[in-house]
């Protein structure tokens, strides 16, 4: 990433109008580009009361023509990760070329949402004018994945990056920011199109473990054949094959990982949807997981923990740079699960430091999520203790 494209800065001290100005100024003058394209901005539960006030200041002394955000309980600026944070996060890039659009969408429109046109109609952006988006949603008043099935089939092959916003804990309010306008419901999207597009990185966090099945009996949620054979005695058999420390470290964290492109030659990291395995029954050999399986799915079974979300992050970040390598980036967003961070990895900012190692100590900006948005395969969903990084990138010829 580059320093001349995108920006990212930590404002800690709480509602002050002046040197909240004066520092949004600062941080506009640090960015070598002449115009910013868009501003992303992330606070704080403790900026609530005061959310609309802070947009405008933002927008007008960072001189930012489009800016989007949500609240989030932590924060993710540049290679810190602030947890439990009491401020906010503004993140200013510039992204040549780019044509940019902010909507809005409500709980209202994806109940009615159906056919190819709903969402195109909807937003005034046909298929053809968007390369990806980015995404922020209510928890607590908007069906995610409701909403995500029909935009993946308006909106086809597009990736769509992003994260359910979180805020004060228990309490079921959050912030979701388009210009200067707050919303407590529904979502906000960016559409990224013209010269730039969206690459990524999907960690779910889990390392495959035994080999790839194919699934033979599905009803619903249950997994009742694995190659012809119960699901329950293909699992304990993956298990009992492990080494006797992986088999510790498999105890309670067992995941299921489902392939969402079966037409790949050869499935590796990324091209598995993760789901929790929920439970099974020895006596049925039934298996229940927290998805709608299809019969003759390719399916392999996944470990997650600390060490294994380290290491997935730690490849799909090397594999990305190496896809990357000939082409421009100009800056970055990074979503987290609420269950990343310190609680996983028993130290802060994990995640940001591997992105910034891979791509450079500029432009990152993000928050933890109540629930991340990314692409498998061709497709986007809702994932559970994922990292979804979002780079801007200069559309190929």
């Amino acid at each position: 990433m580059s320093e001349e494209y995108s920006i990212s800065a930590y404002w800690s001290d709480g509602m002050n109008e002046d040197g909240l100005a004066d520092w949004a100024r600062r941080l506009r003058s640090r960015l070598p580009a002449k115009e910013v394209s868009l501003g992303l901005v992330f606070m704080s539960p403790k900026f609530f009361p005061h959310a609309e006030q802070v947009l405008e200041i933002l927008r007008v002394h960072a001189q930012i023509p489009l800016l989007a955000g949500c609240s989030g309980a932590g924060l993710v600026a540049n290679a810190e990760e602030i947890e439990s944070a009491g401020g906010l996060v503004l993140a200013l890039y510039s992204l040549p070329g780019a044509k940019l659009k902010g909507v809005r969408f409500t709980q209202e429109q994806v109940q009615s949402a159906g056919g190819d046109h709903f969402w195109p109609v909807e937003t005034g952006l046909a298929k053809e004018q968007v390369n990806g988006w980015l995404a922020f949603i209510d928890p607590f008043h908007l069906d995610a994945e409701g909403w995500l099935r029909s935009w993946n089939e308006n909106y086809p092959a597009q990736p769509v990056y992003g994260g359910l916003a979180s805020g004060k804990f228990p309490e079921p309010v959050t912030q979701l920011y388009l210009d200067g306008e707050v919303f407590e419901d529904g979502g906000v999207a960016i559409a990224v199109g013209g010269d730039v597009t969206l690459a990524g990185v999907i960690s779910q966090g889990c390392t495959p473990i035994g080999e790839t099945w194919t699934l033979t009996r599905v009803e619903q949620n249950l997994i009742r054949h694995i190659g012809n054979r119960p699901a329950y005695a293909v699992l304990n058999e993956t298990v009992q094959k492990l080494s006797p420390e992986d088999q510790r470290k498999a105890a309670g964290n067992l995941h299921i990982g489902l392939v969402v492109n079966e037409y790949l030659e050869d499935f590796h990291r990324g091209d598995f949807l993760v789901r929790n395995l929920l439970g099974g029954d020895p006596a049925s050999g039934v298996l229940v997981v927290g998805t709608l399986p299809r019969m003759g799915q390719t399916i392999q079974f996944q470990r997650r923990d600390a060490a294994s979300a380290s290491e997935d992050m730690n490849e799909l970040l090397a594999l990305e740079k190496i896809r990357l390598a000939e082409t421009e980036i100009y800056g970055g967003c990074l979503f987290c699960c609420n269950g990343r961070g310190k609680n996983l990895f028993g130290r802060p900012s994990h995640d940001s430091k591997l992105v910034q190692a891979h791509f450079g100590p500029t432009g990152l900006a993000g928050f933890f999520c109540n629930g991340e948005i990314g692409p498998v395969g061709d497709r986007n969903f809702v994932h559970g203790f994922t990292a979804s990084l979002a780079l801007f990138v200069k559309k190929s010829a």
